[in-house]
């Protein structure tokens, strides 16, 4: 098989293993989302090697999406880690055999404790499956990797199945774009959600012209602007906005007339304004409607505050 071949044939296999997931899915795994929706402390996710990695992964991705909860190594549970998890606590083991000695050798403290313990692996029956409160299956028919030996398959499974439970529970906690921002302020999400059009608008420098302007003048200023448009003010009140567009447009339709024409016969007479305090998201989202590439940031009594473009909401 050629290099491409082998990765093809990987790929399918590994996808075929997530499949395979779907008709696992039962009453254990609602059990196991309502048990972490009452859940009134923190969700601890632990795990071996592999499965370790994907839980840390698994734990970080559902700390940002509404459900708190952290990664510990459970050797470290043996050298005074254990008293991170309280009575209010959840527990995930991930293990693929469900018979990983250092994850076994947990099972009494919690026990003892009264601690929840939601088991991740293939095998139900398993040491860690028969001691837990709630499974997850995992069982995946073979690996990808043509030894049938190395990770693949079986991790591809956990990573899908820890991304499915993200999303149930953020379904159940109605997460929504909001909260996303919030958990992600430096994200590009984030950012469009927070951001508003006064940390982002142009102050200085504004293209401003009066409407008695003649045409070649409005498109000297234009030009000079930067922004590809001029607003047209009177007694410091906007009453419109001129873009090169327009511009465009007139000289195809004003011919010869088009030097002599005052900006005020070519002018949009109602342009798109927003306040201040009106986020990048929403912006967006009048440029998008409207087919315009930029609004001016106006105050109560429509004075111009500044401008903001879509390079401004490109964050």
């Amino acid at each position: 098989m050629t290099n491409r071949e082998i990765a093809e044939q990987c790929l399918r296999d590994e996808a075929e293993a997530i499949l395979s997931l779907i008709p696992q899915l039962d009453e254990e795994f609602d059990r196991v989302v309502e048990l972490i929706l009452g859940c009134k402390g923190k969700l601890i996710v632990t795990g071996v090697g592999k499965s370790g990695h994907i839980g840390a992964k698994i734990a970080s991705t559902l700390s940002s999406t509404g459900t708190p909860a952290f990664y510990v190594n459970p050797l470290d549970f043996y050298h005074g880690d254990l008293g991170v998890i309280t009575h209010a606590d959840v527990v995930l083991a991930i293990s693929n055999s469900g018979q990983t000695d250092d994850l076994l050798r947990i099972i009494p403290f919690l026990t003892e404790e009264n601690i929840p313990l939601i088991a991740m692996t293939s095998n139900p029956d398993s040491l860690l499956g028969r001691n837990s409160t709630c499974h997850l299956s995992i069982a995946i028919d073979r690996e990808a990797c043509p030894l049938n030996l190395a990770p693949t398959n079986s991790t591809t499974a956990t990573l899908a199945m820890g991304d499915a439970l993200a999303c149930a529970l953020m379904a159940k906690r109605n997460f929504g774009e909001r909260d996303f921002a919030k958990y992600h302020p430096g994200g590009t999400l984030g950012r469009k959600l927070l951001t508003r059009a006064k940390d982002v608008m142009r102050r200085d420098d504004l293209p401003v012209i009066g409407p008695d302007m003649t045409m070649p003048e409005a498109v000297h200023h234009i030009s000079q602007g930067r922004l590809g448009l001029c607003v047209i003010v009177e007694n410091d009140e906007i009453v419109g906005i001129i873009t090169d567009g327009d511009v465009r447009r007139a000289m195809q339709n004003l011919q010869q007339r088009f030097f002599q024409v005052p900006v005020s016969e070519v002018m949009t007479h109602s342009p798109k304004c927003v306040e201040p305090g009106t986020k990048i998201s929403e912006i967006q989202r009048i440029l998008q409607k409207n087919k315009i590439h930029a609004v001016l940031v106006v105050d109560k009594h429509r004075h111009l505050l500044g401008i903001v473009d879509n390079f401004s909401c490109a964050l």
